[in-house]
Order: C-alpha cells, then structure tokens, then sequence
C-alpha cells in the first residue's frame, strides 16, 4: 500500500508540472524594446533605467494574460509591453498598475484598464509617422503607448497640475517627442491639425465638431459618446477622403465626463 501511495504522488507531481509548463508555452515570448525591429519605437529615446527582468515579470504576470487574445496587432501589444505602466500610477496603486481595471490618479480622473488602452490604440490602426492627437492626458500612459508607434503625438489635458505632472513624467521617462498642451481638449489642437488619428480618454455627449474637422481624409476618431450619468458607447469615426463620415459603435464603456465647453449648454 506504501508503495502504491508514493507511486500515486509520484504521477500527481508529475501532471502538475506538466501542467505549469504547458501555461508556460502559450505565453507569448517577452522580447526586449530594442529587439523588436521597427515595430516599436523603442530605439528612439533612450532606455528605461527600470531593470528589463522586473518589468519583463510585471507584464507576464497581469497585462499578457488577458491583451494577447482579444488584441491582435503585434504591434500594439509589442507598444503595452514596452511601456511601464506602474510608472504612470501613483505609488500606494502600483501593485495593481497591471490589473485589468483602471485606477485613480487624483484630481477626479482615472488611468484606464489595459485592455481599452490597448484596443482604443488598435482601432486607430496607427502607421509609423502618422500624426495622432489624445484628448485627455490624465497620468501620460496612453500618449506614452501610441508614441510607440509613431513620434508625432500631441496630448491635451484641460487640469493644470495634472498634465504638468504628465508631462515631467513623459519628459523623465525619455518621451521627448511628445507634445503636451494644457487646455481644453473640445477645442482640438487646430495649431497642429490635421491629425492621421484623433483618440479621446473622456467622454463628450456628442462628438465635438472641431474634432471632426481637424481629423485628415482617411483618418479616425476613437472616441466614447455618452453625457453624464448616461450610457457611454465607444465609436469610431472615420472620415473617407472625400470628406464622408461614417460611425462605427463598439460597445458600452465608462469613462469621465468630457469637462470644459463640453459641459455647456
């Protein structure tokens, strides 16, 4: 009977290791920003001090378990992995920084949840040196991820000390390209319009005109639509190079309000 029972446990520890490699290999490898060709542009600034293998564990561990289906251009999941998310939280909340959920960053605004960032990112389908424009800067993350796949991006954030911080911190991290603008995001940034891309982190009632007129032939608006205590719906806006537009809804997200002239009347 001994002999059955350590034979028994024998099998037991050999299925459960079994079991944790197989997890192992439907992992997708983890390569570092410099290795990845001209996906990314990793290679245009310089390199994080944070060391690669705790940055490298961070994701494995929260972000690819959850973005390497749902998300599926290489490029776009190649950007999320190369930024360190928990750099852009506040310190108590950087154990969660990798969590699928977004997160307080104060002054009443949130870091959104991985996932959207990373799908608002895929819909606009970005190409290396499109010119892209973010409403809402709120912590610098999402501006950090779509400077990854091209250096023209321009962030507008409407509270002060919050797109001050943002900015030092993009600065700090070698984000060099990114143009951050205190302001009112409903407005658009006509100074350097038109854009290849226009994402917007907060959400308007309706699409503000500006947006679309600043918005090149060909290019798209990702944007949450919805007023305040409303059903928010995600849409994409493309407009053809006639001029035309055409609206695409997603499904329904939460995001803050759009404040600003867009709280007018």
């Amino acid at each position: 009977i001994m002999v059955k029972l350590i034979f028994l446990l024998f099998l037991l520890s050999v299925r459960s290791c079994s079991s944790i490699n197989d997890t192992d290999k439907k992992l997708p490898a983890i390569h570092e920003p410099e290795l990845q060709g001209q996906d990314t542009l990793s290679w245009y600034r310089p390199r994080f001090k944070e060391r690669k293998s705790e940055r490298e564990a961070l994701v494995r561990k929260g972000i690819e378990n959850y973005l390497y289906h749902p998300v599926k251009n290489k490029k776009v999941l190649d950007a999320m992995r190369a930024v360190p998310r928990h750099l852009f939280v506040p310190p108590n909340a950087q154990r969660q920084a990798y969590g699928n959920h977004p997160l307080s960053i104060g002054y009443g605004q949130t870091i959104s949840q991985p996932l959207i960032v990373a799908h608002m990112t895929e819909l606009l389908n970005i190409k290396l040196g499109d010119k892209i424009l973010e409403i809402g800067t709120g912590s610098g993350y999402q501006a950090a991820v779509l400077s990854e796949l091209t250096p023209n991006v321009y962030s507008i954030e409407i509270v002060e000390k919050l797109g001050k911080i943002a900015k030092d911190r993009l600065q700090d991290l070698g984000y060099n390209t990114i143009k951050v603008k205190i302001g009112d995001g409903y407005f658009g940034w006509k100074e350097f319009a038109p854009f290849d891309g226009i994402i917007v982190t907060c959400a308007p009632e309706n699409i503000p005109q500006s947006l679309i007129d600043q918005l090149k032939p060909g290019g798209k608006i990702v944007i949450p639509v919805g007023g305040v205590n409303q059903l928010q719906i995600l849409v994409v806006v493309e407009k053809d190079k006639k001029g035309n537009l055409r609206e695409k809804k997603q499904y329904p997200v939460r995001f803050v309000p759009m404040t600003g002239k867009a709280m007018e009347k």
